[in-house]
């Protein structure tokens, strides 16, 4: 795995920056762009990544960019798993604008681990996201998205559904892969 820095990145809120690694911290944001991170280097990504809500349980989307343009196009089909205490749901959605990244609550902070698949090639990108929320427990989170477009996507576009969130993410190449 190679940390990858963004070439930019724009957002809404109270404030994001590029650290000196190349993880992008927020803070209080409902919408981050990470411009140049996707290229012909690897074909496959993971974003690791924390973040607490402000405000209220929310869920975390996605779009995947095109230079700064985030696409709005797609036609995502999302598969998700939840377990929380003694109970395991799934829910499946079709013809979604976006994908998820993941789900979580303002009690303390969330982590996600999101692997994208060929985001760079012009083919439909697929990603899956593992992670943990707290609310009471423990509550595990599983997501998988494909998405309608054969597009090739330098960049990815954060935004919680609803409030804003705090944290920290960073994107990995994957060599070999």
């Amino acid at each position: 795995m190679v940390l990858l820095t963004p070439t930019s990145i724009a957002y809404a809120g109270t404030s994001a920056s590029i650290g000196a690694n190349g993880s992008v911290e927020f803070t209080a944001i409902t919408n981050l762009e990470l411009r140049g991170v996707f290229s012909a280097d690897y074909d496959n990504y993971q974003i690791v990544f924390w973040w607490q809500a402000i405000g209220g349980l929310t869920t975390i989307r996605n779009r995947f960019m095109s230079g700064t343009t985030p696409e709005s196009g797609a036609n995502y089909a999302l598969q998700q798993l939840y377990a929380d205490s003694t109970t395991v749901s799934a829910a499946r959605y079709l013809g979604q604008t976006a994908g998820v990244m993941g789900v979580g609550d303002t009690a303390q902070r969330n982590g996600y681990v999101v692997s994208i698949y060929g985001p760079y090639l012009t083919q439909p990108t697929a990603q899956r996201n593992v992670g943990i929320y707290s609310l009471n427990s423990a509550t595990l989170y599983d997501d998988a998205d494909t998405h309608s477009l054969s597009t090739s996507y330098d960049g990815i576009n954060i935004f919680p559904y609803a409030n804003s969130i705090t944290g920290l993410v960073s994107v990995y190449g994957l060599v070999g892969a």
